[in-house]
């Protein structure tokens, strides 16, 4: 069975309760932090291949996003995406779990079960 990888964090709640929902299930899974451990653009680029969305949906469009004067406009491919997420990993979606091929931002976290 392949391992299950969980880029999250902690003080999300939607984060927590995926990994309650694996714990739960008995999965065999590890934690990225990624905020303290932030993935470089190849790696984003990597996970960005395994989602089942557009690329501009991993970035959250928030206050955070806002306060650096981005355009939502300018981050619509995965290289772009990429890019931006490994200068500011703050921005991105989250969770996201990975199993093998296949990833999900597992908002909400029930839709970790798609890869279980």
């Amino acid at each position: 069975m392949e391992r299950i990888v969980v880029y999250h964090n902690p003080a999300c709640s939607k984060s927590r309760g995926t990994v309650d929902i694996l714990r739960q299930r008995g999965a065999a899974f590890d934690i990225v932090e990624y905020l303290k451990a932030p993935l470089d653009a190849a790696g984003l680029a990597d996970v960005l291949g395994k989602l089942d969305c557009l690329p501009g949906d991993l970035v959250r469009q928030d206050a955070h996003f806002r306060e650096l004067g981005l355009a939502a406009s300018d981050y619509q491919s995965a290289n772009a995406v990429a890019q931006l997420l490994a200068e500011h990993p703050r921005l991105m979606q989250r969770p996201i779990v990975v199993r093998g091929e296949r990833a999900v931002v597992a908002r909400p976290p029930e839709k970790v079960e798609e890869l279980l």
